[in-house]
């Protein structure tokens, strides 16, 4: 006999509950955004409707079905089975945050608070949970595969994203590098800049098209299915040591971009999880491109 399907329950801490956590008592968290010109009227209504939301795709799941739920914050802690059903319940960024720690497995986005999340990847209502959950556990069912980015580091440490990979300082400093096409031969460039970003068709929504916004760019930007990637350098600096030819680009399958560090360290981390990142030094490299890896997400 097969074993029945898991559905785990992403979700993240409401921002009434963060409330709570800090100031105590509802009457203290009110008095809070009071001084500040708030009302708390609205944080709790969020906070409801997504307490519902998680209720309602909770009665959803069939009865021979497990359950399971974690949070943002425990991600990065939590084994994914490869049966698993995973529902995210919230807003678009949070299936990009689970996202990396999937492989292959059906996700179905609930948004929680229609019209103010874009829908992009929250694209349901929690009352269409339970025909969600039956097409996402068939092998029949519809979903977008939707392409990845990956960064691997020459001692193997990987990393992947949905939206984007950044590389670049930990603070406010200036990361030094070596960067140019991972092929035999090809020629690299030593470059002082404040980071590296290289996005996907679903990133295309969001940073990554805030720069190429910024730089009036003319590669077209990549819809969340394609097997493409853009990446751009953020204010690369001109010296007599640095250059700036190698500033944007596109990768397709089978192509990377690779680059070296040449300072004391050399942060890598995607879509916004500064907390599960790489860390590099001095001469480790690494290589961007498209990720074997692809997102399922039920449509």
């Amino acid at each position: 006999m097969s074993l029945a399907p898991r559905v785990v329950l992403v979700h993240r801490t409401t921002e009434y509950e963060e409330l709570l956590a800090r100031h105590g008592t509802h009457g203290q968290a009110a008095f809070f955004l009071s001084s500040r010109g708030r009302s708390i009227d609205e944080v709790a209504r969020r906070h409801r409707h997504t307490q519902q939301a998680l209720a309602d795709v909770a009665a959803a799941v069939p009865l021979r079905w497990r359950q399971s739920r974690v949070e943002r914050v425990d991600l990065d802690r939590f084994l994914f089975a490869p049966e698993d059903v995973v529902v995210v319940v919230g807003q678009d960024g949070l299936v990009a945050n689970v996202a990396k720690y999937l492989s292959g497995q059906p996700v179905v986005g609930i948004d929680t608070d229609p019209g103010r999340n874009p829908g992009v990847l929250v694209r349901h209502r929690p009352s269409d949970a339970a025909g969600l959950l039956r097409a996402a556990a068939s092998p029949a069912g519809a979903a977008d595969e939707l392409t990845m980015v990956e960064a691997v580091s020459d001692d193997t440490q990987r990393l992947l994203a949905l939206n984007e990979i950044y590389l670049g300082p930990p603070g406010h400093q200036t990361a030094r590098y070596r960067i140019g096409p991972d092929a035999p031969g090809a020629a690299t460039e030593p470059q002082a800049s404040s980071g590296v970003l290289v996005g996907t068709g679903t990133g295309a929504t969001g940073w990554l098209r805030s720069l190429w916004q910024e730089r009036r760019s003319t590669l077209p930007l990549p819809a969340p299915t394609d097997p493409r990637l853009l990446w751009f350098v953020r204010e690369a600096w001109p010296s007599p040591a640095t250059g700036t030819s190698l500033v944007a680009g596109e990768l397709g399958h089978g192509q990377g971009l690779r680059l070296t560090v040449e300072s004391d360290r050399v942060v890598v981390f995607g879509d916004g999880m500064e907390t599960d990142a790489l860390d590099l030094t001095w001469g480790q490299t690494v290589r961007l491109g498209i990720s074997a890896t692809s997102l399922r997400l039920t449509v």
